[in-house]
Formats: structure tokens, sequence, C-alpha cells
């Protein structure tokens, strides 16, 4: 048996989603909410003995795992409907929460925090590596200290021991969401007044101080680079809804100006995709807001290389650059992306130019020299943003993509072929051993695609 059907085999037992690219979408779509958000929301219920109830949230592998997470440590979590749970921490336990789940979820170690501030102690094992590049806890650590924890780090775990923790001046190294949102927490039960600078200004961490100060925590800033927090006694329960996930949004607008294709898409909040718009608009795409909470996303006549560099909020995000480097791959001329974030997110290089782009990686810099088309290959998703970019590579292929490491999808984007499908892409998800019937090649960018491409 060659190695050649060695590798076939394996890949026919992975389930995969097969795409015929060359069409054109149109419609409307709906998004979901925030993943990044919803984690982080999800753990700030553990500041209460009240029950909360969280809505808008995505129906995604992360948040199943975080979910099992917090029932693990005795917290009642309950999916009342699709996008809908109640969360119930009144019997929160000391124990820590299972290592084969953290493992699985960088997020999981936003509990530290809420269980310190509510018991006085936590344990935690330290999360699992990550595909694209270290994120270490030192900042979330050092905050803790600050703020009078003992902590301490052995044969992976962490614990954290303060019999109050007390409000400090703590200026952050570099403006980590998961540090900031960690101390933010900690600080909402912490005694006296907790000033963080150099905090992340994202959308999310506004979204979960104002979460925050609906179960009444006193909050001021979230959003700029100074937070402060007045910590209080106790905090209740409250209802909520989850922000919309402008990673989704983003995505889906380079899916539209990868296809050449109107779409309208809501809900947004455009405040939260100014870097990503702009971007767009330089591309040569028409971007409209024809309703408060929806965009409306154009071709124009042409799609126009430009440059990228990935920086914190509210710069281009990180989340955001292996997706418009699909789009980047098929523009006129040459554009060059600086990933400045994660030492290892240009992974998706490789696999991108096995579809025919023509990406050249150097020093963290992804030098993209557009081409007239791709065309379909095999291909593997790395991680959960590479795999967002291999499917809008696919679209525009001619003939079929096929790729597998779907488990990387499922962690961020809720029943996307779904979507895409209803919106008019030819995309299929396949349990192993089935088949894929192809439709025949069509551009979908020739005066002469007629039909089949939306024309």
């Amino acid at each position: 048996m060659t190695n050649q059907t060695i590798q076939t085999k394996s890949d026919a037992e992975k389930p995969a989603l097969h795409i015929e690219g060359g069409y054109r979408l149109s419609g409307e779509l709906t998004t979901n909410g925030a993943k990044n958000s919803a984690l982080a929301l999800m753990a700030a219920t553990l500041l209460t003995t009240d029950e909360c109830r969280l809505t808008n949230v995505p129906q995604l592998t992360d948040i199943r795992t975080m979910g099992a997470i917090l029932e693990a440590i005795g917290v009642r979590y309950r999916q009342v409907e699709a996008h809908t749970v109640d969360i119930d921490a009144r019997f929160l336990g000391t124990q820590r929460a299972p290592y084969e789940l953290v493992n699985t979820l960088r997020a999981s170690f936003f509990i530290l925090g809420p269980i310190l501030a509510r018991h006085g102690i936590a344990r935690i094992p330290l999360p699992g590596g990550c595909a694209i590049g270290a994120r270490p806890v030192d900042l979330h650590v050092r905050g803790l200290v600050a703020m009078g924890a003992d902590v301490t780090i052995e044969h992976g775990m962490v614990e954290a021991r303060a019999r109050k923790l007390v409000g400090a001046r703590i200026c952050l190294d570099f403006p980590s969401v998961g540090a900031t949102e960690t101390i933010m927490m900690a600080a909402t039960l912490a005694e006296g007044e907790t000033i963080l600078e150099n905090a992340a200004q994202e959308p999310e961490v506004v979204d979960l101080a104002n979460f925050c100060s609906a179960m009444g925590a006193q909050i001021k800033g979230a959003g700029t680079k100074t937070i402060i927090i007045q910590g209080v006694k106790k905090l209740h329960g409250c209802e909520y809804r989850v922000i919309p996930d402008r990673v989704e949004i983003a995505t889906f607008l380079a899916a539209a100006a990868i296809t050449r294709s109107t779409l309208l898409i809501g809900p947004v909040l455009p405040e939260h995709l100014s870097a990503p718009l702009a971007k767009l608009k330089e591309m040569g795409m028409t971007i409209t807001l024809v309703r408060p909470d929806t965009l409306e996303i154009s071709p124009g006549s042409g799609l126009n290389a430009t440059d990228i560099e990935t920086l914190p909020f509210p710069g281009f995000p990180t989340d955001m650059q292996a997706p418009f480097m699909s789009v980047l791959s098929v523009a006129e001329g040459t554009s060059i992306i600086s990933e400045t974030v994660f030492e290892n997110r240009l992974m998706h290089v490789p696999e991108l130019n096995r579809l025919g782009a023509d990406i050249r990686v150097r020093s963290g810099h992804a030098i993209v020299r557009g081409v007239p088309r791709l065309s379909g290959a095999p291909v593997v998703a790395t991680d959960l943003r590479a795999a967002a970019a291999l499917i809008i590579a696919g679209l525009a292929a001619q003939g079929t993509t096929t790729i597998t490491g779907l488990h990387h999808l499922d962690r961020g984007y809720e029943a996307i072929e779904q979507k895409l499908q209803n919106l008019g892409a030819r995309i299929q998800r396949l349990a192993p051993g089935s088949s894929f019937i192809a439709a025949p090649a069509v551009d979908c960018f020739s005066p002469s695609a007629g039909v089949a491409a939306g024309a």
C-alpha cells in the first residue's frame, strides 16, 4: 500500500466539507452571538449566588465545553432554548475543574478570578496549548497577586488563595483581553477600588463590563485604556443578551467580497467593525448601513490589494486576518499582511497555496500576490480561523474543494454550511464514507456565467 493510498484512506475516515466553487451569494444573513464574549459572561455568572440568564448564546463546541466545566464544579447549567442558557452558581464548589475539559478550552481559565473572589480559594489546571501561538497566563496571575492573592503554579495546577481581595492599581504589560477580563471580574467583589491601566479595549471587554454592571458591579471606563472598578459586597442575577459576533460577521463579509456578491448582514454593531470595513472599502467593496443594525455589502468595479497589520482593538483583529488573506489572494496587485499578535497564525498559508494562491511568508509577514483565480483541492484546517479562510477560498475556487479538520471550525461557527447554503453556496458537510456529486464547473466572475452564478 502506498503512502498516497494511506493518506486517502485517512482522509476518507474524517468528516469533510465539500465546496463547489464559482457561485455568487445573495440574500440576508442572521448572525449569532459572539463566542468570545459568551464564554467570559458564562464565567462571570460565578460571581453571584443568583441565577442568570444569557440569551443570544451561539451553539458551539466551545460553549458546550464551558457548560460542562461549570457543571463539574457544582454549577447548575441548563439550555432552555436554542440560544438561551440559565446558569445558577449558588452551589459553586471549590473543587478543581477537570483537566480533560480545561485542556481543550483556553477560556476555561476565566473561572479562576470569579471562584477566588467568591470562595477565597481556586484551583484550576493550566489550560492546554494553542495552535496559533503562546497565550501565557502570567498577566492574569500578576493582576490577582497585586490584589493580594497568593498564587502558586505547580504540576500543571494554578492555586490562588486570598482571605479578601483588595483593590489595587494594575498596569498590564500588554493589553491582553483575557487578563483584562480576569482582573475585572475579580475586582468586582474586591475591597476598595481597582484601577486597571493599559487595559484591552475590545468590544467583548465592554460586553463583560456591561453584564457585570447589570449584576450590580460598579465599573467605569470599559472600552478605554483605563478601567476603574469599585468593589461591591454582592452581585445579583440578571438576564443579558450577548453582543453580535463581529468575527462571524467579518467572515461573511469576506465571503461576499471574494465571490463578488451582494449580501445583507445583521444584526451588527458597526462600531465593532471599523477596521475590517475600512479595509473592504480600500479593496473596492461598497458598504452601506441600510438599517441601524444591518449592513449591505456589494461589489465595486474590481478587487484591489491592500496591506493589513493585526493589532489590538481598535486595530485590525487577528481573528479576521486569515479570512481576509483569502480575499486578497485573488485581488489585483500585491498585499502585505503583518501578523503581530500570534506567532503561529500563518499556518493556513500552505493550504491556500494548495488552492492556487501565491503567498510567501517572511518573519511574520505574508506577501500575497493576487492571482486570477483559485482552483479546488483537498486542504486541512489547522485552526478555527484557518478553517473559515479555506471555506472562503473554496467558494471562489474553480472545481471542488474538500476541507477536513472540521473540529476547529465547529468551535466558532454555528451551522456555517447551512447559512452559506441559504445564500446560494454549493457546500455540503459529509460524514466519513459519504460521496459528493459536484455540479458542472462555473466561473462566477465571467459575464456569461448566467443564472448559476447569480448574475
